[in-house]
């Protein structure tokens, strides 16, 4: 029997949309019916869109289809509880809102088949939880004032894009992001930086996007921080389709495009170096990481080029020092590209992301040269290199 969690929070004062309700297609509104869980718990900033936004996505449910219970009770967080629902929205949640229980409750929901969906501050939320960072795409930044912006659409051929021109000009609070997430996903749209202020991606800088995510779907879009955005067609649109998407009502392409200017490569696949060694980590990518890293250690990456790279992130953990990492071209002593701060993060298997834009030019492979106290001062699980 179904666990109805925090019934009574799915009641929520709503605003009058003045919208017209959006429909599908009738041969995919007579799909079987289904069920979504919103969840918009708030252990940081508040948005005063939120509920708003439920009740848009209650609208958009009893026109298409399926059924929606909010909560903002991390408890429905539970492996029989989250198996009732095709796909769970994060609604603007911020900040450390599930525990250990429940995030591996959720991780083994998602992996196994279910369905994500992240809108706007759902990327300001989880930052100590490497696998929300990997399902989300990529976590908050910072945003300028909202502004009026242009999106332009990268992907007319998934459904939560497919109604949309070639580009798209609306007001919203425009995130920047700590990472790019266009080597891990398929980026639908994107902003134009030229066409507003505050912009911090260096010129790419996507804002919705989607990936497979183990045996499930994710899907998320930096929109909808204003009340007025749900009262938006186009926007609800663009909800309607990620939810379909996200619960597997429909089929779309998101993986990562090939040749999209990025590289994502493992630490531990150096050609050369100098001090370091591969570390074992159950919670790294592919189990290991490059580490035992030292002040005044190196490592070079044959394979990847140093012409044209704009940004450098890379997931790193520490228990000791801390350090600097020098992104440089050529050689361990060659020009240097930028530079990044390394945390301590708590434990040598809490990783974070960290990220620098890379402001001078080279060619040649990419080195890493690393500095800091004494001891050991932190490994680098992955790095990206966008262009």
């Amino acid at each position: 029997m179904r666990s109805l969690i925090a019934r009574g929070l799915a009641t929520v004062a709503t605003a009058t949309l003045a919208a017209a309700t959006v429909l599908v297609p009738a041969a995919q509104a007579a799909a079987a019916p289904y069920e979504v869980l919103v969840f918009s718990k708030t252990a940081g900033f508040r948005h005063d869109s939120i509920p708003t936004g439920i009740q848009a996505i209650r609208d958009l449910g009893a026109a298409n289809g399926f059924t929606v219970t909010a909560t903002e009770d991390a408890n429905a967080f539970s492996a029989a509880n989250l198996a009732t629902y095709e796909a769970v929205i994060f609604l603007s949640t911020t900040g450390d809102v599930l525990n250990a229980t429940q995030q591996t409750a959720f991780q083994n929901y998602v992996n196994g088949g279910g369905g994500y969906l992240g809108v706007h501050a759902a990327a300001d939320t989880e930052y100590d939880w490497a696998y929300y960072g990997q399902l989300v795409g990529a976590w908050f930044s910072g945003h300028p004032a909202i502004q009026q912006a242009t999106v332009k659409t990268e992907d007319n051929t998934h459904p939560a894009t497919s109604h949309l021109g070639a580009t798209w000009s609306r007001s919203d609070e425009w995130y920047n992001y700590r990472t790019n997430p266009r080597s891990t996903a398929r980026v639908l749209q994107s902003l134009d930086e030229s066409t507003y202020s505050g912009g911090t991606m260096n010129g790419d800088h996507p804002i919705t996007w989607c990936h497979p995510q183990g045996s499930g779907r994710s899907f998320y879009t930096g929109l909808g921080h204003t009340i007025q955005s749900y009262a938006e067609p186009a926007f609800r649109s663009l909800l309607l389709g990620g939810i379909r998407y996200a619960a597997g009502q429909v089929a779309a392409d998101c993986s990562p495009r090939t040749g999209g200017g990025s590289t994502t490569v493992e630490g531990e696949a150096y050609t050369s170096n100098f001090g370091v060694q591969p570390a074992g980590h159950g919670t790294a990518s592919g189990g290991r990481t490059v580490g035992y890293i030292d002040n005044g250690d190196w490592a070079g990456y044959a394979s990847v080029n140093a012409s044209g790279a704009k940004t450098f992130s890379a997931r790193v953990s520490s228990a000791g020092a801390g350090g600097t990492i020098r992104v440089r071209a050529g050689s361990q002593t060659g020009t240097v590209l930028g530079t990044v701060t390394v945390p301590n993060t708590g434990s040598w298997d809490t990783f974070r992301t960290v990220s620098t834009n890379l402001t001078a030019t080279g060619s040649g492979p990419i080195f890493l040269t690393f500095s800091g106290g004494s001891g050991s001062l932190f490994d680098v699980d992955t790095f990206t290199i966008t262009r």
